[in-house]
């Protein structure tokens, strides 16, 4: 029995620290993105080529170990991802910014992707640690980490739209987060739904 505990706390340390290293390297991702994008370095059309390049290597690493590709994809990426979709998490987190680049004016998309960099990471690992009352929309999900997710991604909204807007932007994308959205059996991926649903409530403030 007391290997048997072992063996589980082995397990849960390691999928926290993988989860650690996994949402912190979105949080980093993201706001090296809106850097460049705010500097000028990267537009919506070299989003476009790195999910292409994406796509491409996800396709090739089912068949071959690609060197660095590999070592990245079992550090960041979850296993079963790797097994049917590798890269799956980085490739739908670019096409997410891709989507508010193309659909919504600058400052909208870079707050967008600001609340799906702080605010969805921020839901899932404080949810990790210290959630205690479950969401009543998702199995997997928990209360406070809503609430967290809310704060770090209205804070990081705020560097690009007014308060209320941001406010608003990152109200939106928790309660959506909140929510497993699926089509069919399948889960619509939160980095897809976050920052649109962000940009999507900023853009609808300002045609009332």
């Amino acid at each position: 029995m007391e290997i048997v505990n072992c063996e589980r706390v082995k397990q849960n340390s390691h999928s926290t620290k993988f989860e650690w290293n996994r949402q912190l390297f979105h949080i980093l991702l993201g706001t090296v993105i809106v850097a460049l994008l705010m500097f000028g370095f990267i537009d919506k059309r070299i989003i476009l080529i790195l999910i292409i390049t994406g796509f491409i290597l996800s396709y090739l690493s089912i068949r071959i170990k690609i060197p660095i590709v590999r070592q990245l994809l079992q550090k960041f990426e979850r296993k079963d991802d790797i097994a049917k979709f590798p890269g799956k998490g980085i490739i739908f987190y670019f096409i997410g910014i891709y989507i508010v680049l193309l659909l919504f004016p600058k400052e909208i998309a870079m707050a967008s992707i600001m609340v799906l960099a702080l605010g969805d990471s921020a839901s899932h690992l404080y949810g990790l640690h210290y959630g205690k009352l479950k969401n009543p929309f998702s199995k997997k999900k928990f209360l406070e980490g809503t609430i967290a997710g809310f704060v770090l991604g209205f804070i990081g909204a705020l560097f690009f739209l007014p308060w209320h807007e941001a406010f608003f932007a990152s109200l939106a994308a928790m309660a959506i987060e909140a929510v497993e959205i699926k089509i069919g059996a399948q889960q619509v991926d939160d980095n897809l739904i976050v920052p649109f649903a962000a940009g999507a409530a900023v853009w609808l403030i300002r045609l009332a």
